[in-house]
């Protein structure tokens, strides 16, 4: 049996222990992207390999698939990409104010951890750690663009080694894919998502590539020496949001009028922003940042309460764009 159908019959065993009512082959089927006959073929495999499968009919005469002892699934622990979603949801939750969710979550992670022996939660945790560190925390909701699951998956895989990975990026428009040889450094995720990498041949400079434009992607068992020096959280904060231009970096001001300074004054829009009540009640905020694109679709929310002092060219842009009869702020 190769790993990967050995894996994916452990996670059968796992959804099998896990549910009242057991499994059933449509459950199968959506779970792994099979079709009928595959679902049936996996079904069989846990009757073979786990003897105490239980086996039941429903009332629409759906066969459902239970596994009494679940011994087996519970030695497997907690594995570090579990934990790594457990860990950005108790962050999301903390960020966005929802303290009780942040607490169950937290709860319930150390409750996990508690049950593996202490190795392998150590390991769990450091390398959790590893990948948190690398997506940067630069998640925002909203609309976004979409990343074929298997990129992400061998991105995240990539970035735990390191490990070099070899891409085909198609560039902008209806460009030509060409290979591309990279360093992974890390993941934006905001409206696109970028890789943030480095390519052999060009340097030091960190380059980003865009997950939606990468047509596919190879993990090559090289692994290379990060840069020590190199801090994701400063790399992102040259951003507004996800896009990068060394060319647009620079001050930016706006001056928000007084009739929605207190609104204003709970947003965080930069790490590194200065705030400044105006005699008048207004309020300025000053960062240093790029990307006068996400400025300006930002902006538009904000209607006619908001002026741009700096830099010029976003002043131009959003000039003759701002509306007063907008009904509800940000």
């Amino acid at each position: 049996m190769s790993l990967t159908k050995a894996r994916d019959l452990l996670r059968l065993a796992e959804m099998a222990a896990a549910r009242h009512s057991g499994i059933t082959l449509a459950d199968i089927a959506e779970e792994f992207g099979s079709d009928h006959r595959t679902a049936q073929r996996m079904a069989r495999a846990l009757e073979e390999v786990f003897e105490n499968v239980e086996i039941t009919t429903d009332t629409e005469r759906r066969r459902h698939w239970r596994l009494d002892d679940s011994r087996l699934v519970q030695m497997q622990g907690l594995r570090d990409r579990e934990l790594v979603a457990l860990e950005m949801g108790i962050r999301r939750a903390s960020r966005d104010g929802a303290e009780n969710e942040a607490r169950a979550l937290t709860s319930l992670r150390d409750r996990l951890l508690a049950t593996m022996p202490k190795p392998h939660a150590r390991r769990a945790e450091a390398d959790a750690e590893a990948i948190l560190e690398a997506h940067g925390f630069a998640s925002r909701p909203g609309p976004r663009t979409r990343a074929a699951p298997l990129v992400l998956e061998t991105i995240t895989e990539a970035l735990k080694g390191p490990f070099m990975l070899e891409i085909e990026y198609a560039g902008r428009g209806n460009d030509t894919p060409r290979t591309r040889r990279l360093e992974p450094y890390g993941l934006i995720l905001g409206v696109r998502r970028y890789l943030v990498a480095r390519e052999q041949g060009r340097g030091n400079t960190m380059l980003h590539f865009r997950l939606d434009r990468i047509r596919s992607i190879r993990l090559h068992d090289t692994v290379f020496s990060r840069d020590p020096d190199f801090n994701l959280e400063q790399h992102t904060a040259r951003a507004f949001g996800s896009f990068h231009s060394d060319a647009e970096f620079g001050e930016v001001v706006w001056r928000f009028d007084a009739s929605v300074a207190d609104v204003a004054r709970e947003f965080l829009f930069h790490p590194e922003q200065e705030m400044q009540d105006e005699a008048d009640g207004a309020l300025t905020v000053r960062f240093q940042a790029s990307g006068w694109l996400e400025m300006a679709w930002h902006l538009y929310q904000w209607g006619n309460k908001v002026s741009v002092l700096a830099p010029p060219q976003l002043a131009d842009m959003v000039a003759g764009a701002q509306r007063g009869d907008f009904p509800a702020l940000p």
